[in-house]
């Protein structure tokens, strides 16, 4: 399993950007596909955004789309999810999350990942 830890949280207004931070330690980070999930308060956990070990193929939830973008350095075993227009809905604990890549990527599935950080709070004021 891979260590994760995130950062890059904070709080901004509506309609400003961030960008989180998600440093993986180990030498085999390239063999995992990576999401982002967030968890409001009083709320479940919900898919965000995934990306395969190569970068090639990106997953969103329809409330992000077109606002997040998700990638990955695997050099640097970090992934990234760059944040622009925010919306106080957006406002939330962020997880990055580690699934090994073998067989069906279950990207939007929670108990698929092997691995997870500690989270990061994102606050959107409007």
């Amino acid at each position: 399993q891979v260590q994760l830890v995130e950062s890059g949280g904070g709080l901004v207004q509506a309609g400003g950007s961030l960008r989180l931070s998600c440093a993986a330690s180990g030498r085999t980070f390239s063999r995992y596909r990576m999401g982002w999930f967030r968890q409001a308060p009083g709320k479940e956990r919900e898919f965000v955004a995934a990306i395969i070990w190569s970068g090639g193929n990106t997953y969103y939830a329809d409330s992000v789309k077109g606002r997040f973008t998700i990638s990955r350095d695997n050099a640097k075993n970090t992934v990234y999810l760059q944040m622009n227009s925010l919306k106080p809905e957006d406002t939330a604990v962020y997880y990055c999350a580690a699934q090994i890549a073998t067989g069906s990527f279950w990207y939007e599935r929670a108990e698929r990942y092997d691995s997870w950080g500690q989270g990061t709070q994102v606050t959107v004021s409007s």
